[in-house]
């Protein structure tokens, strides 16, 4: 792995939930990264503002914030609170320096059986959401998310379906997440990055491996990059032909992984990622 390679590498701090903020700073720099992504909870938790000065003086870059979205309510109610819960979360994202808001579309409603409905409810919260995002330079990223999740936390399944959404709105509004955990299995994941990428849309490229048999649940059965299904240099490949040469983020849930140490997580990614995907 080159130096170039490492300075592409971001961690997402969900792979290693067991370190803090602080700690994931520190670590990362021993470790020689400088890019991570971060996820609203914790953030929260320790303070937006001061989650910005913390790794502004760790001179890290954060790549992404996730997750805004579920927006497939019906109840008028829900779904004004799911967009001023999204403004929030633009908000935070400008604070922390990032351009890239993931999104999370929401499943079906209780008791509903219309994914079109609720892809269109969607695009209705876009619409709402992109313009507000732009002002502060922040774009909206529509992550889709395997099919097994389609009922109750992301009616968006294909790269196809979130570009479907995202193209009625300019590129630098909103685009789409490759997510090889969610990817892979699609045989026409090709054809849409190459679309995607024409357009000016991929606006982040994650990496988990799938590995079976999944978890109880199933969230939690994102595998270590190399144990699993997914060949992340084709991955990798397609979405550098697409023109996207942007930081590279491995997202891993797993509780595995999170009962180890984590310096010896981090240095096993950048150790995988190596191997697997440069």
């Amino acid at each position: 792995m080159t130096e170039a390679d490492l300075d592409r590498l971001s961690i997402n701090q969900e792979t290693i939930k067991q370190w803090s903020l602080e700690e994931l700073a520190e670590g990362c720099g021993k470790a020689g990264i400088g890019r991570v992504g971060l996820w609203r909870a914790p953030v929260q938790e320790y303070g937006v503002e001061r989650t910005a000065r913390l790794l502004l003086d760790a001179g890290l870059t954060v790549t992404s914030l996730c997750r805004g979205g579920f927006f497939t309510a019906l109840d008028p109610g829900e779904r004004a609170r799911a967009l001023d819960d999204n403004r929030a979360a633009v908000d935070e994202a400008a604070a922390l320096s990032t351009d890239t808001l993931v999104l999370v579309s929401g499943g079906l409603p209780p008791g509903s059986r219309d994914l079109y409905g609720a892809r269109e409810r969607v695009a209705e919260a876009l619409a709402e959401l992109a313009p507000y995002a732009a002002e502060r330079g922040v774009r909206l990223a529509i992550e889709p998310l395997h099919p097994m999740f389609a009922s109750d936390r992301c009616v968006v399944s294909t790269l196809a379906q979130a570009l479907d959404l995202a193209e009625r709105f300019p590129a630098d509004q909103v685009g789409v997440v490759v997510d090889t955990y969610h990817l892979w299995w699609d045989d026409t994941a090709p054809d849409q990055i190459a679309r995607a990428g024409a357009g000016g849309r991929i606006h982040a490229f994650q990496l988990a491996d799938w590995i079976t048999p999944l978890p109880a649940g199933v969230l939690l059965g994102r595998g270590q990059l190399g144990d699993g299904s997914v060949d992340f240099r084709a991955f990798r490949r397609e979405v550098e032909s697409a023109g996207y040469h942007g930081p590279i983020e491995v997202e891993i849930f797993n509780e595995a992984l999170w009962a180890r140490d984590g310096a010896e997580v981090l240095a096993e990614v950048a150790e995988r990622y190596g191997r697997h995907a440069c």
